[in-house]
């Protein structure tokens, strides 16, 4: 292979880009996973954890993916044979699905057409029709990454509230805690299942339950099966800062690195940041005369934009192109948008000039592979980007 000059820029979803910081944190020595050093990094990563999923309850961390994390929190609330009412948004929610089957669950699966988000409505009309309380949980995906869909889980949360029914709600997190709004308390979650590799700019390799009193409860008697995923032990070793099992310690190290760079940000400046990337990509794809996944405005994605290529041209064949030209690897259309679809993940460590290079990749991209589209979708992403500065800069006067 020949040498290709430069840093790779790298444009997924997830994994994200992993910063320096957190790089060189996660370069010290190994540690003594029963030793006091690792009790104190123990307590100060899971009390962090709790700033970003905002919640005062308990957060249980697992040395795994985001996938055992959907493990845990289901077998940890559930019992063979209980209903769960789950909605396929895309991808990563059939992916849910799937372990939920597997699990001896009675799943009833909401089919969508991948374009919008769980709607409130139907969650309210299933669990009104369901008078025998039937149905255990409801399992949501807030951020669908394959699609770039954000489903509003504070309505899917009134409307079980309206349906008056005890079902614990469920929610996917991984591609949305520390880049959208999420606030586990306020808007009733009973289970958060939440990743490293996203907008916590860690490698992949821990995941993240965030846990209800009622959720708690739920798992004094749900009856599926687990051992390594039992949340009983884990928050028994965790009052001392301990895991009843070896974790992923130089891990620990990176997030207690990337929890100290989300509160010199502030969390709130995080979530606007991405807020601001997400809609100067969306200006750009309307600019180049593309077609978002998303069809609904409010369950824009900030986290990461899925872009139809026109009928006829692969998306794949643009994404080699891409990478091979300028060393960019963006995300591939992922189930039934697989060849149909590119995405650009704008999470994590990630900036206004990061950006800038990212859609400048694109549009140079685009034809080079000749993709039919307009000039102009980085200009009308700059545009954006330096009058929403000159806007925080210059206040309008009161």
């Amino acid at each position: 292979m020949s040498y290709s000059s430069g840093r790779q820029f790298l444009q997924l979803p997830g994994p994200t880009n992993v910063p320096e910081r957190v790089l060189r944190a996660m370069s010290r020595p190994t540690i003594d996973h029963r030793g006091p050093e690792c009790g104190r990094l123990g307590l100060e990563v899971l009390e962090g954890m709790k700033e970003v999923f905002q919640t005062s309850g308990k957060v249980v961390i697992f040395p795994s993916s985001g996938s055992g994390a959907w493990e845990g929190a289901l077998t940890n609330t559930l019992s063979p044979g209980d209903k769960i009412l789950m909605f396929e948004v895309g991808q990563f929610a059939a992916l849910w699905i799937q372990v939920a089957v597997k699990l001896g669950l009675d799943v009833e699966v909401v089919q969508t057409d991948w374009r919008h988000g769980v709607d409130p409505h139907v969650v309210e009309t299933k669990l009104r029709e369901d008078r025998d309380h039937k149905v255990k949980a409801v399992g949501v995906v807030h951020n669908e990454t394959s699609s770039g869909v954000t489903s509003q889980v504070n309505a899917v949360r009134a409307a079980m509230n309206r349906a008056r029914h005890p079902a614990l709600l469920l929610v996917d997190v991984i591609s949305s805690l520390g880049s959208i709004d999420y606030r586990h308390d306020e808007w009733g979650v009973d289970v958060s299942i939440g990743g490293s590799q996203k907008g916590l700019m860690l490698p992949p390799g821990l995941g993240f339950n965030a846990i209800s009193e009622k959720a708690l409860a739920a798992s004094k008697s749900a009856r599926l099966p687990r051992a390594y995923w039992d949340w009983q032990p884990m928050l028994a070793q965790n009052i001392h800062g301990f895991f009843p099992y070896t974790p992923a310690t130089n891990l620990l190290f990176g997030l207690q690195e990337s929890l100290n760079m989300l509160r010199e940000e502030g969390l709130q400046n995080v979530l606007s940041r991405h807020e601001r990337h997400g809609e100067a990509t969306r200006r750009a794809v309307r600019a180049w005369g593309l077609e978002n996944v998303a069809l609904n405005p409010k369950e824009y994605s900030n986290s990461v934009t899925a872009i139809y290529t026109p009928a006829g041209h692969s998306a794949d064949e643009l994404r080699k192109v891409i990478l091979e030209r300028f060393n960019m690897p963006l995300g591939t259309g992922l189930g039934k948008l697989q060849d149909r679809v590119f995405r650009i993940g704008h999470l994590g460590d990630f900036n206004d000039l990061m950006l800038a290079g990212t859609l400048a990749g694109v549009e140079m991209g685009l034809d080079i592979a000749g993709v039919p589209h307009r000039k102009g979708g980085l200009t009308a992403a700059l545009d954006y980007l330096t009058e929403s500065l000159r806007e925080v800069a210059s206040p309008a006067q009161v």
